[in-house]
């Protein structure tokens, strides 16, 4: 895995921005990051030919003016201990495809965005920027703080879940070994279980001891550091993993939920993962951080053929 050393943070001018200027100083700090650009994007910008003829400035001040109200929400809330690099970075057009514009041109590590329920504005497409980023994608919901002491990581006992347990691994060892990470598996009792002869919480039984040997096969490719990861084993009644990962995200009071993204190469950019796609559409209340390894032209191929 890698450090957080290039962060985007996508504000829109709504109290939303204090939310993620909180979250990219808790970033940086931990990471010490070396260069944030925050970034505003005025969505479609049409201005007839004959108004900037007249008035040939009216971009230029409008920008201006973008980057000094960033500043100003950005100064309130930043720790000046920080000594990252900051840049303000205002465009304009299309909000998602620009954000993949911008983290390209700077190989950007991570793109941190915000998750709205009840406040203005429809933010950036979070999904959009999942599937075609070729870097790690940060969402936050409103009003959530930046304080990690325990993480969920949902995981299949895949390559991408392998992604994703050791990012937490990562970030726990950054504070100093003292974050709890819960590794869950939520498992299903196939239709068919009663052709076995086999009650149901018979099967279930069975179901969730193969969980436990593939977690212990899992947990065995992975260094883990020296970072406490406690395995949980999750029966699906509802058919549903995803409610099951936000249900018991919530029920033992997860800071953060890291999952992996499927797309690992460019002929693979475009698939998310059916749980990620999910628990982007459904997940509110909990930031979720979207793995991708960097390098891996995730999302290049898409944004070549939209240029």
């Amino acid at each position: 895995m890698y450090q957080i050393k290039k962060l985007i943070i996508c504000l829109d001018q709504t109290p939303m921005d204090e939310t993620l200027v909180k979250f990219a100083t808790y970033i940086a700090k931990i990471n010490q990051t070396k260069k944030i650009y925050f970034t505003n994007i005025i969505r479609n910008l049409q201005i007839p030919k004959e108004v900037l003829k007249e008035f040939p400035n009216l971009i230029e001040n409008m920008v201006e003016e973008r980057k000094s109200q960033m500043k100003e929400v950005v100064e309130k809330n930043w720790d000046s201990e920080i000594t990252s690099e900051i840049s303000y970075v205002v465009k304009d057009g299309q909000l998602a495809k620009k954000v993949l514009k911008l983290a390209h041109e700077k190989s950007a590590d991570m793109i941190l965005v915000g998750r709205k329920v009840a406040l203005p504005g429809s933010g950036v497409g979070s999904q959009r920027l999942a599937r075609r980023a070729s870097c790690t994608l940060m969402i936050v919901p409103e009003n959530s703080v930046p304080k990690i002491t325990k993480i969920l990581v949902p995981s299949d006992f895949s390559e991408y879940s392998k992604d994703a347990l050791e990012e937490a691994i990562l970030i726990s060892e950054r504070n100093g070994k003292t974050i709890e990470i819960i590794c869950q598996n939520v498992y299903t009792i196939p239709s068919g279980y009663h052709f076995t002869g086999k009650s149901y919480d018979e099967f279930a039984a069975i179901m969730e001891t193969h969980a436990e040997i593939k977690y212990k096969k899992f947990i065995r490719k992975i260094d883990t550091k020296g970072v406490k990861i406690t395995p949980l084993y999750t029966k699906d009644d509802d058919d549903d993993p995803v409610e099951d990962i936000i249900k018991k995200a919530q029920e033992i009071g997860a800071h953060g939920i890291i999952i992996g993204a499927k797309g690992r190469t460019a002929a693979t950019a475009l698939f998310l993962g059916s749980m990620a796609e999910r628990l982007i559409q459904l997940n509110d209340k909990i930031p979720l951080l979207v793995t991708r390894p960097k390098g891996k032209n995730a999302g290049i191929l898409d944004y070549i053929l939209e240029i």
